[in-house]
């Protein structure tokens, strides 16, 4: 299969999978912002029948008590639908943000027309509706709020409503529209200040995390173009390794090798290293083309971590591999390629920065012991600040050479791909620790591969 192939179906899936990403946050944020219009609709409605009641009874201003209480019901029987009609709900869109604020439209202006017209002073209140729709709404959406306020006040101007407010400035204080006028301001203000501002905070956290998958986008990407460096790579080296292969057995053979043990030796160690380098090509070559979907390996996780374990020992010059297994049960899981390469990054990490010792402790988590915590401990200086504050970009690394930090990058988006997390910290009094959790539920068979983990030594 070549590489571009083997890897377009994985950067396919990414990037359906960051769409509906970004499909979720937005319908997160527009039910977020249903729910602050009702609750803003609840406290229009309490406001509306204090103030009617206020007005009639306080000021002596006789107005229609039963239409308007007939408005205000009708209100809350809406506002009471939505709020059982949008709470099972993950998907809120712009229409009907829109018509809700219309419902409100048409309600205050009901209001307004029973209650004096244009000469109520509460006709300021149609400027909240403008605000309100200017935040939730896309443009073309906010304008049609502006266009329905309007009409609103124009029928107001036009219809004269059965009841007129006079207004006589010279009172001060004690005449009911200067009085009305300042509640209004108020009112409005306070709305404006609590509501607006919280459905701003809304946006503000959509945003941030659209951007934080803008970004992830662009990891993504930057791992197909590495997967695709690689996989091409793996393939133009595959020849010259099987050749190299080849003439170091034809050498064992030959003199002067068969009559020396120190050349022997050499040749050896030498097939070994040639060994792990195509074992590292056909792991590069299987990962890009899924290796769990290709040749998957049915396993329990003790023996995947005992294999793991003993490899790393063997191939790479530890002194000391302080291993640590915690499972009450063995968990049958599907061997996964770059589960063993993420761990196998994050062990030759620890290496580089402790060759004398590190440390490997596995167990599981949860109230149903779903999650894998592996933790890898090294001796070493540990992080720099700047490294753990920018922990799993790429190219974040304090060893100062080329390339640096790709690693920890790799199984950072290994991780998030598998539904997990990494992240690190420094022990004290040194050295370093990277923590790596895991569903289970990423490893599990299928229920229709469910076959007994022990067969797999037949396989």
């Amino acid at each position: 299969m070549p590489p571009t192939e083997a890897l377009d179906p994985a950067a396919k899936r990414n990037a359906n999978a960051l769409e509906s990403a970004r499909t979720d946050t937005t319908r997160g944020a527009g039910v977020r912002s249903m729910q602050q219009l009702i609750q803003l609709r609840w406290i229009a409605l309490l406001g509306q029948v204090a103030t009617i009641v206020f007005v009639h009874y306080g000021l002596g201003i006789g107005l229609p008590l039963a239409n308007m209480l007939g408005v205000a019901a009708c209100l809350a029987v809406f506002n009471l639908a939505s709020l059982l009609y949008w709470r099972p709900r993950q998907d809120v869109g712009d229409l009907a943000l829109l018509a809700a604020l219309l419902v409100d439209v048409a309600a205050l202006t009901a209001q307004l027309y029973l209650s004096g017209g244009i000469t109520n002073p509460f006709v300021f209140l149609f400027l909240l509706q403008v605000a309100v729709g200017a935040v939730l709404l896309p443009a073309w959406a906010s304008w049609v709020v502006v266009a329905a306020s309007s009409v609103g006040v124009m029928a107001l101007v036009v219809v004269p409503g059965p009841v007129r407010i006079a207004a006589d400035p010279s009172q001060g204080m004690a005449d009911p529209y200067l009085q009305g006028l300042l509640i209004c301001f108020l009112l409005t203000a306070v709305l404006a200040a609590l509501f607006i501002g919280r459905i701003a905070r809304i946006l503000r956290v959509r945003d941030a995390r659209l951007a934080d998958l803008r970004q992830q986008a662009a990891e993504e990407e930057h791992i197909v173009r590495m997967g695709l460096l690689a996989s091409g790579a793996a393939h133009e080296l595959g020849t010259p390794l099987a050749t190299l292969s080849v003439l170091l057995g034809d050498w064992r053979r030959m003199e002067p090798f068969t009559s020396h043990p120190e050349l022997q030796q050499d040749l050896e160690e030498m097939q070994t290293q040639l060994a792990r380098c195509k074992s590292i090509v056909t792991g590069i070559l299987l990962s890009a083309g899924d290796a769990r979907g290709e040749a998957p390996a049915h396993t329990t996780l003790a023996a995947f971590l005992d294999e793991l374990v003993s490899e790393f020992t063997a191939t790479r010059p530890v002194q000391t591999l302080e291993y640590r297994r915690h499972l009450q049960q063995d968990i049958p899981i599907v061997s996964d390629s770059g589960l063993k390469q993420m761990i196998n990054n994050i062990l030759d990490n620890a290496l580089e920065a402790s060759p004398a010792w590190i440390g490997m402790e596995v167990g599981l988590q949860g109230e149903d012991d779903e999650i894998l915590v592996l933790k890898v401990s090294d001796a070493g200086t540990g992080f720099t600040g700047e490294t753990l504050a920018n922990f799993g970009k790429p190219y974040n690394s304090s060893k100062g050479r080329p390339g640096g930090g790709l690693g920890l990058f790799l199984s950072l988006n290994v991780a998030r791909s598998l539904g997990g997390r990494l992240s690190a910290a420094n022990r004290v009094p040194c050295g370093a620790e990277v923590v790596l959790e895991l569903p289970l539920s990423s490893l599990a068979l299928p229920q229709d591969e469910g076959a007994n983990p022990e067969d797999a030594d037949d396989e």
